[in-house]
C-alpha cells in the first residue's frame, strides 16, 4: 500500500494519534536522516513526522527541513498537512483560533531554502505557496465537522529561536502579515520544489509582542497548542479519509519534474 499522505506536527503535536499498526522508520536521504511514524487510518497509509522531534529537542532554525521533505518524497508521499503554533498580529485572529494560511512572508536569515543549490537552475513559482485544493478541502471539512477555522491569512516566518521584538512585529504588520511563526519557511518552498501538495493549519497560541501586556513564554505556547490538538487531528484525518487522491492542482508540476544535483555531503 502506497504512502500518499503525510502530517508534519509542529509545536505541541509530537505523536501521530489515530494511526493503526504504527511503526517508526528512519529514512535516509542525501541531506540527512529523518524519523517518521508510518501507520494506517481508514485504509490509507499515512506518514507522521514530528518537525522538532518527539521530545521537542530541535529548535526551528536547526530543523533539517530538506531531509524531512525529501524523506516524505522518497516514501512516495504526494500530499502534506502541517501544523504550526503562531502568534497573532491581527485582532481578527485570537488565541485559540485555527487559521488555514494562504500566503507567507519569509524573514528567515540563515536557512538553506532550496534543493537546487548545485543545479539545475530552478526558479519555482511561489505565488500560491500553500496548495489551494487542500486549503479549500480543509475549509469544507471543518464546516462539516463544525470546527471553526479562518480561511486565509499571511504567515510571517521569522528566524527564531528567540521571539520577535515589538518593532519587528510592527514592521510585519505593516508588511501585511497576520500571524508570526518560525517554521513555514523553507518548509513550504521545499515542498513546492519536491512537487508535493502542502498546506498548513496554524493554531494561534498567543498575541505577538506588543499586542499583549505581558512577556511571552514557550510554556504558554505549548499549553495553548495542546488544548486544541484534538481538533486539528480530527480535521486532518477526516480530510484524508474523504480525499479522492486526485491532484487537480499545479503542485505536481511545480518544477517540471526536474531533479536536483546532490553532492556526497548533501550540499
Amino acid at each position: 500500500m502506497s504512502i500518499t499522505y503525510a502530517i508534519i506536527g509542529g509545536t505541541g503535536v509530537y505523536q501521530a494519534g489515530d494511526l493503526a499498526n504504527a511503526e517508526e522508520q528512519t529514512i535516509h536521504t542525501p541531506y540527512g536522516d529523518a524519523l517518521a511514524t508510518i501507520g494506517e487510518y481508514q485504509g490509507k497509509q499515512i506518514a507522521f513526522l514530528a518537525r522538532h522531534g518527539t521530545k521537542h529537542n530541535t529548535p526551528p532554525h536547526r530543523v533539517n527541513y530538506r531531509a524531512n521533505i525529501m524523506a516524505l518524497k522518497q516514501l512516495g508521499v504526494e500530499q502534506v498537512l502541517a501544523t504550526a503554533a503562531v502568534g497573532s498580529l491581527n485582532r481578527r485572529f485570537r488565541p485559540g483560533d485555527l487559521v488555514i494560511v494562504d500566503d507567507v512572508i519569509d524573514m528567515t536569515k540563515g536557512r538553506v531554502s532550496t534543493f537546487f543549490d548545485e543545479g539545475p537552475v530552478v526558479h519555482v513559482d511561489l505565488s500560491d505557496p500553500y496548495c489551494a485544493r487542500i486549503r479549500h478541502g480543509l475549509r469544507d471539512t471543518a464546516v462539516g465537522l463544525g470546527v471553526a477555522v479562518h480561511h486565509g491569512g499571511v504567515y510571517v516566518c521569522s528566524e527564531g529561536p528567540r521571539f520577535e521584538t515589538k518593532a519587528e512585529i510592527g514592521m510585519y504588520a505593516r508588511f501585511g502579515g497576520d500571524l508570526v511563526g518560525m517554521t513555514s519557511m523553507p518548509e513550504a518552498v521545499l515542498a513546492k520544489e519536491a512537487e508535493l501538495c502542502y498546506a498548513t493549519v496554524c493554531m494561534v497560541t498567543n498575541w505577538a509582542a506588543g499586542f499583549a501586556g505581558q512577556p511571552l513564554t514557550h510554556e504558554e505556547v505549548v499549553a495553548s497548542m495542546r488544548a486544541n490538538v484534538d481538533k486539528i487531528r480530527q480535521l486532518f484525518f477526516t480530510w484524508i479519509a474523504n480525499d479522492t487522491g486526485e491532484r487537480t492542482c499545479a503542485c505536481k508540476q511545480a518544477v517540471g519534474g526536474q531533479q536536483p544535483l546532490v553532492g556526497e555531503d548533501g550540499q
